[in-house]
C-alpha cells in the first residue's frame, strides 16, 4: 500500500524536510524565515497524527506504512535538530543524545526483528511522550522568539524550546533504557 492517503501524508512529511531546511537559505528577513520554518514544521508534524488516524479510520493500515511513519518522524526531527545546531539555537550534545538514541533504537528494533523478538521493543508510551516533547520543542526553537520577536510579545520561545528539549533528551535516555531492558532478556535467551 504505497499510495494510500495515510501513506501519501507520510511521504509528504519526508518531502517537506528539504523545504524546512531550505527556508533558512532564502533571501528574506530572519523573523520571516523563522515563522515560515515554524509553520512548515507544525503542519508537517500534524500529518503524523493525521496519517495514523486516517489509516485506522479508512482501514488502510499496512506494514509499509508502519515502517515508513517512524522513519519520517526520525528524518524530520534529526534534520530539524541539525538546522538548529547550525543556527546555534540548540546544544550539540542535546542533539547528539536525541539523534544517537534514534539510531540505536532503530538498529535494536531491526536486530530484534531478525531474531524474532520484535514485540519486546514495540512502541511504548515513553517513546510517544519523547516524540511529543520533541515535536513541541523544535518549533519553539525554529521560531526563536526572543527580545522584540517574542511570541505574542510575551513568550521567549528560545527559553521554552530549550527547556522542553532538555526534557525530551531526558525522556530520550529514559525510553532507550526501557527498550534495552526489554531487549536484553530476549538477547540472552537467543544467545544460549
Amino acid at each position: 500500500m504505497f499510495f494510500t492517503i495515510p501513506t501519501l501524508l507520510t511521504w509528504a512529511r519526508i518531502v517537506a524536510i528539504p523545504l524546512i531546511v531550505g527556508v533558512f537559505y532564502l533571501p528574506i528577513t530572519d523573523p520571516m524565515r523563522n515563522l515560515i520554518a515554524t509553520v512548515l514544521f507544525v503542519v508537517t508534524a500534524l500529518t503524523d497524527w493525521l496519517d495514523g488516524y486516517l489509516a485506522r479510520k479508512l482501514d488502510q493500515t499496512s506494514a509499509f506504512g508502519a515502517f515508513l511513519d517512524p522513519v519520517a518522524d526520525k528524518f524530520l526531527v534529526c534534520a530539524s535538530l541539525l538546522v538548529l545546531v547550525h543556527l546555534d539555537r540548540c546544544n550539540a550534545l542535546l542533539a547528539l543524545v536525541i539523534i544517537g538514541r534514534e539510531i540505536a533504537i532503530s538498529s535494536l528494533r531491526e536486530w530484534m526483528a531478525q531474531i524474532g523478538a520484535s514485540k519486546s521493543v514495540a512502541v511504548h508510551m515513553l517513546g510517544k511522550w519523547k516524540t511529543t516533547m520533541q515535536m513541541v520543542a523544535i518549533p519553539f526553537l525554529l521560531y526563536d522568539g526572543v527580545g522584540e520577536h517574542r511570541l505574542f510579545g510575551l513568550i521567549d520561545t528560545h527559553l521554552w524550546g530549550t527547556g522542553l528539549l532538555v526534557i525530551a533528551a531526558v525522556l530520550t535516555i529514559w525510553s532507550m533504557v526501557y527498550y534495552l531492558q526489554k531487549a536484553i532478556p530476549e538477547i540472552r535467551a537467543k544467545a544460549k
